[in-house]
């Protein structure tokens, strides 16, 4: 049989599987492959194929699991606690300062990489001053949205890591050249919220009415309230392994895992306390290692039995040739819509290594294709098939249809302006 076919029909069925719930992410990630594997003849090498596959993830599971790990002792060690304060207390009942203030706090919030928990932080925090001053609460859960999206282009945010992976490709060549465009794009949202804000001020001005409450019977979910300690360790800690991150000094496994050593080791010097702070994030970061060695497996069949390669020629007959060389923008533009309607693992390790291959045929390095995938990335905060926009819908008394009438004009919005600051900037050069 055709590998192209046998590829698309392989990638086909996994999107499928996973969008409909038939099989988790992590199972269809290592059956379809075996299944297409074996009608493509590959019986005997599947084996060594996935193995190879596992292989080649394994610097960055191991960088993930740790980052996550890092982050998980910080937000027990009460580190997040005093900025949520101080946003607070500067914001006061400025509708402006509110709105603009609770995206600073989106984003940094946002630096764990777990939406869930970003949300749960941010809108525990700021809901009630929403409510309590008339604005919309609408607003905050777009802002939330955008920001931790855009924040999941760090290396331990999830995206990026799977571009990585599924282009086989260093997670910080994809990231590194993203940063002024990072930079841009978080300015952007800032310059949103500005400008949300200042439209609830005239409209509260003008004597309109205040944000409807919608279930006064069910109170925000308030996160435990933590006693910062080693404040300012922790923060010149966390600072220094970003930089040493940015900077190379190590490979990037390394200083995660040593970051977490002495993190861990700093807060919660006894053993007992250690398995009791990092419980809660146990089951965040299994989920996450199971991924990422199921989409070894998964590139790794599709690699070695050349259905990979075949889906890109036949890409490449398809695509004129005078766009060829723009693949990157192509890719970005095409990230939109299948990041607003798949999910992340359907789309970074199904559709993302034939855009690589195809690119490559035109002499697009994959790591441009890998950072134009990115692109997307606002609109998938209201995507129907992440969890995490039902429980923001949940926690500010929405419906998830108004979530998303209300945020789509600007997520496509702030991804355009994205992809225009990543090509400015050269992350997504143009020919």
């Amino acid at each position: 049989m055709n590998l192209a076919i046998l590829g698309f029909a392989c990638l086909a069925t996994f999107m499928v599987l996973v969008m409909t719930r038939r099989l988790s992410a992590v199972a269809a990630l290592i059956l379809t492959p075996i299944v297409f594997g074996l009608i493509a003849g590959a019986g005997a090498g599947l084996g060594d194929m996935m193995l190879e596959g596992v292989v080649e993830v394994a610097p960055t599971a191991l960088m993930l699991i740790f980052a996550l790990l890092y982050f998980a002792v910080m937000i027990e060690a009460g580190l997040f606690e005093p900025l949520v304060r101080k946003i607070l207390q500067v914001t006061g009942d400025d509708p402006v300062r509110v709105v603009v203030g609770s995206a600073v706090l989106a984003m940094i919030v946002s630096l764990d990489g777990d939406g869930a928990t970003s949300a749960i932080v941010t809108i525990s925090a700021m809901y009630p001053v929403y409510r309590r001053l008339g604005l919309n609460p609408l607003i905050l859960a777009v802002l939330l949205g955008l920001s931790n999206t855009l924040m999941n282009w760090l290396p331990w945010g999830g995206p990026a890591a799977r571009a990585a992976m599924a282009l086989r490709v260093d997670v910080m060549d994809i990231v590194g050249p993203l940063l002024p465009a990072l930079g841009l794009s978080l300015l952007a949202v800032l310059a949103l919220a500005y400008g949300l804000g200042r439209m609830e001020q005239r409209r509260l001005a003008r004597g309109g009415q205040a944000a409807p409450d919608l279930a006064d019977t069910h109170p925000p979910v308030e996160p435990p309230l933590r006693q910062s300690r080693n404040l300012i360790l922790n923060l010149l800690l966390t600072l220094g392994l970003i930089g040493g991150m940015l900077s190379g000094i190590a490979p990037l496994p390394a200083v995660v895992m040593g970051g977490f050593a002495i993190a861990v080791t700093l807060n919660f010097p006894r053993l007992a306390e250690q398995k009791a702070a990092l419980a809660a994030h146990g089951e965040t970061i299994l989920m996450m290692v199971s991924l990422i060695f199921g989409a070894g497996a998964f590139t790794g069949i599709l690699s070695g039995t050349g259905m990979i390669e075949a889906m890109a020629q036949s890409l490449v007959v398809a695509i004129p040739a005078p766009l060829g060389p723009y693949m990157g923008p192509i890719t970005a533009l095409i990230s939109m819509p299948l990041l607003m309607f798949m999910s992340n693992d359907a789309f970074y390790f199904g559709i993302v290594p034939v855009l690589g291959a195809t690119g490559a045929a035109y002499g697009v390095p994959p790591e441009v294709i890998g950072r134009a995938a990115l692109m997307g990335m606002p609109l998938h905060a209201l995507s129907p098939f992440i969890a995490p926009i039902y429980l923001v819908a949940s926690l500010i008394r929405a419906d998830v249809g108004q979530l998303q009438r209300f945020g789509l004009p600007w997520a496509i919005l702030l991804a355009l302006v994205s992809t225009a600051a990543a090509m400015v900037t050269g992350a997504i050069f143009v020919p």
